[in-house]
């Protein structure tokens, strides 16, 4: 008898060793209809693995992995520069031109006042003034890394020497550039300077009452003196004296602060700190309770993110009289500052050297 054909599954004889039943029959393994000789009844044996098949899905995941390591080695230069200059340690990063160099707040002192005395203070210098009628100190404010400065007009009218002290010690003698005594403002220009730390303008438009700000400045000479306090107020009329650029020096000193005089000026219809005189001007200014001293006049009002919201030019002090002592009496927590916005459209007159 034909063993083949014993073997093959009818309905008429039954068998519990019908392959189907096995899982080898499975769609996973399928079956290809190839008769199977076995000596034991014929059992499909398990389907052979193909060897090929087998290294291929070895050898993928080693393939990839090895891929990945290359790709990391090749980048990994590049991805280091990346996470250093996240983190602002690529020294390369800093700009050589811009007016941010050496006053960017860093994240971690974002918002208190000594990061942002440590950014902007390299940017804040003492001005020493003489002229005929004696010597005083006032302050000033770098915009630009060759030395240009931006101070108040009575701070350097009728100066005939003016000396520039840094943050660092170092001194420059100074050039007036441009006046303009109907905002008090003047711009004057280092002799020699180059790669100064600049000044961050913001804007004062921006600026809401109650922000907390920062002042710097010389009061008394104190170079690199800083003080904070909030905005007390905006677009307060201050009227201040305004001098003539044609005393030379011969005027009676009122255009400056230093050696315990204090710049006198009007508010309210009233005097305050000395007689403001004939020729006078009026500005909207910043009120601040931030304390500000003789001396103080044309340095800066710093908001949190460091950017210069106003140059301090006035402030109330009680008189020597009223203190009943032969020195001029603190700051009592009424300072103004000239907003920068007024500066920042003032500039381009200053350089050309003419006021309005």
């Amino acid at each position: 008898m034909d063993m083949t054909e014993n073997l093959r599954p009818s309905g008429a004889h039954s068998t519990d060793q019908d392959p189907t039943s096995y899982p080898y029959a499975s769609p996973s393994y399928p079956y290809d209809g190839t008769a199977y000789d076995s000596a034991t009844g014929g059992y499909p044996p398990p389907p052979a693995y193909a060897p090929t098949t087998g290294r291929r899905k070895a050898k993928r995941p080693v393939a990839l992995l090895a891929a990945v390591a290359i790709a990391a080695a090749v980048i990994g230069g590049g991805t280091a520069t990346l996470v250093g200059q996240l983190n602002g340690q690529d020294s390369a990063a800093t700009g050589s031109g811009g007016a941010v160099n050496g006053t960017t707040v860093s994240q971690s002192s974002k918002g208190t006042v000594a990061g942002v005395a440590e950014a902007v203070s390299p940017a804040i210098v003492e001005i020493g003034a003489a002229s005929s009628a004696g010597k005083s100190t006032g302050s000033g404010v770098v915009i630009t890394e060759d030395g240009e400065i931006v101070t108040n007009n009575h701070v350097i009218s009728g100066a005939q020497q003016i000396q520039v002290t840094l943050s660092t010690g170092k001194t420059y003698t100074a050039d007036v550039v441009g006046t303009d005594p109907d905002k008090d403002l003047a711009l004057i220009k280092l002799q020699g300077a180059s790669g100064l730390k600049t000044a961050t303008l913001g804007d004062s438009s921006k600026v809401k009452v109650g922000e907390q700000v920062v002042a710097i400045g010389s009061p008394e000479g104190l170079t690199g003196t800083v003080t904070s306090g909030i905005v007390s107020a905006l677009d307060r009329d201050v009227t201040v004296a305004k001098d003539d650029s044609g005393s030379s020096g011969q005027g009676q000193g009122q255009g400056r602060q230093g050696g315990g005089q204090e710049w006198p000026f009007e508010f309210g219809g009233q005097q305050f700190n000395g007689d403001t005189g004939e020729e006078t001007t009026t500005y909207k200014a910043l009120q601040t309770d931030a304390s500000l001293n003789p001396g103080n006049s044309g340095g800066a009002l710093i908001n949190m993110d460091g950017e210069i919201i106003g140059i301090n030019s006035a402030m109330y002090a009680p008189s020597s009289s009223a203190a009943g002592s032969g020195s001029s009496a603190g700051s009592v927590g009424l300072g103004f500052a000239i907003p920068v916005n007024t500066l920042k459209a003032d500039l381009d007159t200053l350089r050309a050297g003419n006021g309005s």
